[in-house]
Parts: C-alpha cells; sequence; structure tokens
C-alpha cells in the first residue's frame, strides 16, 4: 500500500532525510516517532506531494505521482490530517471544512461521535487547538468514507488533554485504513502493529 524507496528530501541545500526506504501493507497501522526535527514530517508531506524537493520512489497503492495532476488526485485518495491545521484566509465554518471531504453525511457522524458537531456553523479560526484537531479528524474519517484507503496523521493528539488523547487513540485504532501515524503519544504507539524511529533523517524499526 505505501511502499518508498531510498527516499531523500532537502530543505533548500539542507539534507533532512537520507535514503529512507520502507513498506507498509494494505490495512497495517503504524507509528512514526522521533525528536523534533528529524524528518518526520517532511517525508509525510513528500508523500502527499506538499514537499516537492525529494529524490527516490514514492508508492501509494502501486502507483507513483510524477505531474501536479497525479500529485491532486492522490489527494483525493489519501486522508491527511496535519500537525498544524490551517483556519483558511477567509471565514470557514467547521461545516465547511466537513463537506470539503465529500462525504458530508460520514463526516457529521464522525463530528458527532467526536463531540464538534454542535460547532458546525462555527469559523474555523474561533475554535480551540483541541477542536480543531477533532474538527480534521472527523474531515479525515468522511474522506475514508469515500476514494480515500490510506491516512497520514500528524501529531493526532497532540493538543488534546488525557482523556481526550485517549479518545482519539481509540478511534484511530478501530479504523480499517492502512495508517501512518506520527506521535509521541505511548498510548498510540502501543496500539500500532509497527513503530519506525527517525533520528537525524534516518529511519529504523523499534519495538512497540
Amino acid at each position: 500500500m505505501i511502499q518508498l524507496t531510498n527516499v531523500s528530501c532537502w530543505h533548500g541545500r539542507a539534507q533532512v532525510v537520507h535514503q529512507v526506504s520502507l513498506h507498509i501493507k494494505r490495512g497495517e497501522h503504524v507509528a512514526l516517532i522521533g525528536g523534533n526535527g528529524s524528518g518526520k514530517s517532511t517525508l509525510m508531506r513528500s508523500m502527499l506531494g506538499l514537499h516537492p524537493s525529494f529524490s527516490g520512489q514514492i508508492l501509494l497503492d502501486g502507483k507513483e505521482a510524477n505531474t501536479n495532476k497525479d500529485w491532486f488526485m492522490r489527494r483525493r485518495c489519501v486522508a491527511y490530517m496535519p500537525q498544524r491545521q490551517a483556519t483558511g484566509q477567509f471565514p470557514l465554518l467547521l461545516r465547511e471544512l466537513l463537506a470539503s471531504s465529500q462525504q458530508i453525511e460520514a463526516a457529521q457522524v464522525a463530528a458527532e461521535r467526536l463531540g464538534v458537531w454542535q460547532l458546525a456553523d462555527r469559523p474555523l479560526h474561533t475554535l480551540s487547538g483541541g477542536q480543531l484537531q477533532r474538527a480534521f479528524l472527523a474531515r479525515a474519517m468522511g474522506m475514508l468514507a469515500g476514494e480515500a484507503n490510506v491516512f497520514l496523521a500528524d501529531e493526532p493528539t497532540a493538543a488534546l488533554d488525557f482523556s481526550g488523547q485517549a479518545e482519539i487513540v481509540t478511534v484511530l485504532s478501530e479504523l480499517s485504513a492502512t495508517l501512518l501515524v506520527i506521535t509521541h503519544d505511548r498510548a498510540m504507539v502501543a496500539r500500532c502493529g509497527r513503530a519506525l524511529e527517525m533520528a537525524g533523517g534516518c529511519l529504523r524499526e523499534v519495538a512497540t
């Protein structure tokens, strides 16, 4: 489902990811851990076409993206939860964010479960960090009810209290989709089948 072969990434002239290769099978849940600045988010953004300065091969569901059109189509098939949620330059309502999943009914069900549907008519910039996390997770779950079969999540529990973290860990662990999650949450790591660690832009597998 996810296959990276000798992937390296740069920020300007600085190489931040070094010859990373990995294979994640369909339906597998994998945690990606490591310190800040180790290259985790850059690697994930490269998989989405959001960080174009990379070399090597990235395959999602056996398909390689080579053009901007390919990347656009890929983003419809991959649900993504960023570490820093953008609220938009114009007042974007939570309801409108969920509608962008193209599966509004499924996204609404997820928002109800996550306790944010009552905020549907609130602009995103008025929400707390935890509410934003839940809103973007609901959108991703809507996408998974449609074309998407891969979920890439970057620190999905970071803005939540302990009970909120436990709730999100449970929701993510129940997903049947292929999951790659960047996390510092030990409970999230424990619920994944595998754990990978990045340090200095290099990748290794570790025990969960």
